[in-house]
């Protein structure tokens, strides 16, 4: 077995792209004509994106869409960096909202916290041990 992807349904799938591109440095890997699936280049794993109605086809029952009201649903998406300060500051001034400062953990790990617009947990971080 092995980790592939992660899909994040979201409202708006073009415009959560480019927030991610222009919060975080990411490439735009693909972005579906229809608008409604696009992803990011992310490393060895793909983070995607998917339309509330894509999900509504996979998911016949239904779901419980994100929002960026409210608390935040008991999951994030972690984002490495050697330089979290500047990478909150960048993000906040893209759009995200500010949920915990950069503070430093007891085993030195440098950790901050925002929300992406769209309401995704997003834990911004230096590596373990680095």
């Amino acid at each position: 077995m092995q980790f592939g992807y992660t899909i994040i349904y979201v409202a708006d799938v073009a415009a959560t792209l480019d927030f991610y591109v222009n919060a975080f440095g990411f490439a735009q890997r693909f972005l579906h004509e229809s608008g409604q699936y696009g992803e990011l280049e992310t490393g060895s794993t793909t983070l995607s994106f998917a339309a509330h109605e894509t999900a509504g086809g996979n998911l016949p029952d239904g779901y419980q869409a994100m929002s960026a009201e409210g608390k935040p649903f008991g999951i994030e998406i972690g984002f490495l960096t050697d330089d979290v300060p500047a990478a909150v500051t960048r993000a906040v001034q893209t759009g995200a909202v500010l949920v915990t400062a950069p503070k430093t953990k007891p085993w030195g790990q440098v950790v901050a916290y925002v929300r992406a617009p769209e309401g995704t947990l997003i834990e911004i971080c230096t590596p373990v041990g680095g």
